[in-house]
């Protein structure tokens, strides 16, 4: 009886043992269910994303030109040039395209071609399916499209002219230029003083109250809103320091304050991956402790630091909200001769054209959005790149 009473025990508890773990496994199942699911949604979503933005942004990158004859012969009289009748339909800023081309090229004086030339938005979006036009108007434009006078053509404007009132002249170039212009400033500003700042706190500063409260405001200022820095921005910088409101230089130093914890933090993170023994080899060889660090640590942790910076101009690129408050969002149609010049970068390009009502605004705003998406994961792609190319195991 007994016996019989142990086995019964025995393979009950050995059912429970079972029943146990298949429950396990159906849990971790189910778990693992969720994850590919939210994977899944997450990227549908990105997918999503992207491809309205593509279709968005497409009809921006070609743009309607119209054939009209051009007439140099009288060059007082160039920027009369275009039909009278095509008023309604050519750009207004023809008028000063056609004079500065016979600026720059006098032979052309007294010459008559045909040209093709910038249509009017509202002529492009008609011509896109955008737009409705008065009858007079829709029955002019079939009548120039049957005599073969309109094309489609890559807009070349948004990348060679600067901000416009006319949508159909409008570009990035100025964006641009100022984009680079603040990116290198903040670069200058961020990464000498953020790296030299992160190697005195780990390899040099002592363990007391005063440095645990410089590192705990740093890790606090990372996590500080965009906007606050702004705030700094204009109250330091323009406000205590005279830079002049709206330019490169005041954008600059503004993100540069901005990207400085960021740089410190990743940088102490680099120098602290690096293992002790170097330190302690290179002072067991004589090395002053500079020396350690100059020949020995700093060289093996500036894959890391690179990585680390070139993700914080990544974010201070994309960033808008501080420059709101420095007055980055002028309209500047002219590219900056220098960084105190008045200047744009190309966020608060975008933030400009999507307060547009018109819709090739619109079309725009998603094509500029998508060249800085591409800048941003060409920052992205080469921070990935510099981490695995000179990452190191030890």
């Amino acid at each position: 009886m007994t016996e019989e009473r142990t086995e019964t025990h025995g393979g009950g508890g050995k059912l429970a043992a079972d029943a146990r773990l298949r429950r396990r496994h159906r849990a971790e199942r189910r778990f693992r269910g969720i994850c590919i699911g939210a994977l899944l949604l997450a990227g549908a979503f990105l997918v999503l994303f992207l491809g309205s933005m593509v279709v968005a942004a497409y009809p921006a990158f070609t743009q309607t030109e119209v054939k009209v004859e051009v007439d140099f012969t009288d060059p007082a009289q160039a920027w009369r040039a275009i039909d009278p009748e095509l008023n309604s339909i050519v750009s207004r800023g023809v008028t000063r395209v056609l004079p500065n081309r016979l600026e720059n090229n006098p032979e052309l004086a007294g010459e008559r071609f045909q040209e093709w030339v910038l249509a009017k938005a509202e002529i492009d979006q008609y011509r896109k399916g955008k737009e409705s036009l008065d009858e007079e108007l829709e029955q002019r434009v079939e009548r120039l499209e049957e005599q073969g006078r309109f094309r489609y053509s890559f807009n070349h404007w948004l990348f060679t002219e600067g901000d416009s009132k006319l949508p159909e002249m409008a570009g990035l170039k100025a964006a641009i230029v100022g984009s680079i212009y603040v990116l290198a400033l903040t670069l200058a500003f961020a990464f000498p003083v953020g790296v030299l700042s992160a190697i005195y706190l780990e390899e040099f500063a002592p363990d007391n109250r005063f440095t645990q409260a410089v590192e705990i405001n740093i890790n606090n200022l990372a996590a500080v809103p965009s906007i606050l820095f702004g705030l700094l921005g204009l109250a330091i910088m323009i406000n205590f320091f005279g830079v002049p409101r709206s330019s490169a230089i005041a954008g600059g130093l503004t993100l540069g304050l901005m990207t400085l914890p960021i740089v410190i933090i990743s940088t102490r993170a680099a120098l602290r991956a690096v293992p002790h023994s170097i330190r302690e080899g290179a002072l067991a060889m004589g090395a002053t402790r500079w020396q350690t660090v100059r020949d020995h640590v700093l060289p093996m942790s500036l894959p890391g630091i690179l990585t680390g910076t070139i993700i914080g101009l990544a974010q201070a690129m994309g960033e808008t909200a501080p420059l709101l408050l420095i007055g980055m969002v002028a309209y500047i149609p002219d590219v900056p001769g220098s960084v105190t010049d008045a200047a744009t970068v190309m966020p608060a390009q975008i933030y400009s054209w999507a307060s547009m009502p018109q819709q090739a605004f619109m079309e725009r705003t998603a094509a500029a959005i998508l060249v800085l998406l591409t800048v941003l994961i060409a920052l992205n792609a080469t921070a990935v790149y510099l981490r695995r190319k000179f990452e190191r195991r030890w």
